[in-house]
């Protein structure tokens, strides 16, 4: 059986102001932006080329058992992948979007990255993966899949 990760909750402030950030700024595709049921509004973002989503709400740690509910701005770490960072800080600071330099720690593949933070200060980082250019993912995941069975 096949378990992938699809959809992360991302505790915010605001779900407006939130999602209007990802949209504009990062270039995300709001995929849901409804009340999913009475009195629970979801958004569901997707960065482009990505087989997992954010989902920001309203009462969305309602649903999930547990005493802790994550604070707005708690998470950090959160990660996406491109293929060319320099490509990626050019269209990121057209949107608008303060993000760092990109920096280089060493000049293996997958060792470059960038940083940005939401309204709410979740921190995210942006790593170049050159390998993704001539292997995207999906079709790297495609061939590992043909290969098991």
């Amino acid at each position: 059986m096949d378990f992938t990760l699809e959809v992360i909750p991302l505790p915010v402030s605001d779900i407006d102001r939130a999602r209007d950030f990802y949209r504009d700024k990062v270039g995300f595709h709001v995929d849901i932006d409804q009340e999913v049921m009475p009195g629970m509004r979801i958004v569901q973002l997707t960065p482009p080329g990505s087989g997992c989503s954010i989902a920001l709400g309203d009462s969305i740690w309602d649903l999930t058992k547990g005493e802790t509910v994550p604070e707005p701005g708690s998470y950090q770490g959160l990660q996406l992948c491109v293929a060319d960072i320099k490509a990626a800080y050019a269209e990121l600071r057209e949107r608008g979007l303060e993000v760092s330099e990109p920096v280089q720690y060493s000049p293996d593949d997958g060792a470059t990255f960038m940083y940005f933070k939401d309204p709410d200060g979740n921190g995210w980082s942006i790593q170049e993966y050159r390998r993704r250019a001539a292997q995207p993912l999906h079709a790297v995941l495609s061939e590992q899949a043909a290969e098991s069975e």
